[in-house]
């Protein structure tokens, strides 16, 4: 019996692995829906090759320091309980995947394509497992002090801080490192519309990610027997609050309905195994409607040029998502309990603090020694052409 539960485990696992490798897909069909025609190819080719590289930088150097584990061993070690490890290496690898996939969103347009795969090594093999290893693995005693301090660990369960809000985070100093792109905001304060270009494609991409979020959330359980359907629900809720707030707010913008369900799910993400249902709503439906206020704010006010509005979907709904979990999680309002708002608040903002010195410093070293920007003539002709040399309509252009 014991060994049927440990491959059971690993199926189950695996499972999880897989759907939230196909969650990358999504990534890549929600950029390409979103950007100009002229860059979709470039969308595509990044995501697919930060992937890649986040698996090297993770199996090397990631994994290693966030969980102690290594795979310098021989295959048969390795293969021990139907190769457990690998399997759960695999699941989490998709997890620090979608740290550059976020990033990538949020500079897309004008960013070089090596740089940006330097970049997606360092955050992949030491940033995000630094904050990783103090979130779900004790390191550095932070959770120990937070129970503590305030009666509970942060309580994170599928990473609404840990990957989402990281990533957002770590965005947002890329961002603003990188400026806006050419004729986006006019020296007389005008704001110009770069609308989607692909809404099918946009529509496309968030439905592949809201699939595989509920492998994403349900299998963060890591083994069959921890398995429970209240995340299953509660991701259900938040998806349906999100969707809904960001189509009131939004005002039937498609781009907004689309990224609504987004919300939600980055939101509840950490506590959807503690909350009530109804919690999970309220939690989906005030990331829904924050995610379009912010995006509003960000783009026209603030004049960050944020082209898939990455800050606002993932650094905000994600940090909303942990300080949730410390509100909802409590069986005063009808969670599961042993969670503290004190910690929620702490562990996130520490969350965020690290995302954003990180990307800070990853992305400013970048810029001060190799150049992060493409020049104006190559921006001018889009990163298809300037980048991979071959656009995403050849055929059409070649008639015209």
């Amino acid at each position: 019996m014991e060994g049927l539960k440990t491959s059971a485990d690993v199926l189950f696992i695996l499972l999880g692995a897989i759907m939230v490798l196909a969650m990358h897909a999504g990534f890549a069909f929600l950029e390409l829906g979103t950007v100009r025609r002229k860059n979709q190819v470039n969308a595509l080719m990044k995501i697919l090759v930060d992937f890649s590289v986040s698996t090297i930088a993770y199996f090397f150097i990631g994994y290693s320091l966030a969980y102690g584990v290594n795979f310098f061993a021989g295959a048969e070690s390795l293969a021990a309980k139907s190769g457990y490890e690998l399997v759960k290496f695999f699941f989490l690898l998709t997890f620090a995947a979608a740290i550059p996939a976020i990033v990538s969103g949020g500079i897309a347009e004008r960013f070089r394509f090596n740089p940006q795969i330097a970049a997606t090594f360092v955050l992949v093999g030491f940033l995000y497992p630094f904050f990783e290893s103090i979130a779900w693995n004790q390191a550095f005693g932070v959770q120990a002090w937070l129970k503590g301090a305030f009666g509970a660990e942060f309580h994170d369960f599928a990473g609404s801080v840990v990957v989402h809000a990281m990533g957002g985070w770590v965005a947002l100093a890329a961002v603003l490192l990188l400026g806006p792109r050419q004729g986006r905001y006019t020296k007389e304060g005008q704001v110009v519309a770069f609308p989607p270009s692909n809404i099918p494609f946009l529509a496309l991409g968030a439905w592949v990610l809201t699939v595989g979020w509920f492998g994403f959330n349900v299998m963060s359980a890591q083994t069959i027997d921890k398995i429970t359907g209240l995340v299953a629900a509660n991701s259900l809720m938040a998806m349906a609050g999100g969707t809904l707030a960001s189509l009131i707010v939004g005002r039937n913008d498609p781009g907004f309905v689309h990224n609504g369900p987004l919300a939600g799910l980055v939101a509840v993400c950490a506590g959807s195994d503690v909350m009530h249902p109804l919690g999970a709503l309220a939690t989906g439906a005030v990331a829904g409607g924050l995610f379009v206020v912010m995006f509003n704010a960000t783009q026209n006010r603030l004049r960050i040029d944020d082209v898939l509005g990455v800050w606002p979907l993932h650094g905000l709904c994600g940090a909303w998502g942990g300080i949730a979990c410390g509100i909802f999680g409590s069986k005063a309002l009808g969670g599961m309990g042993g969670v503290s708002f004190a910690s929620q608040l702490a562990g996130t903002a520490l969350g965020v603090a690290i995302a954003l010195a990180g990307g800070f410093a990853i992305y400013g070293v970048l810029r001060a020694t190799v150049g992060i920007r493409l020049d104006a003539e190559d921006e001018f002709n889009g990163a298809d052409l300037s980048i991979h040399r071959i656009t995403s309509t050849p055929e059409r252009e070649e008639r015209g």
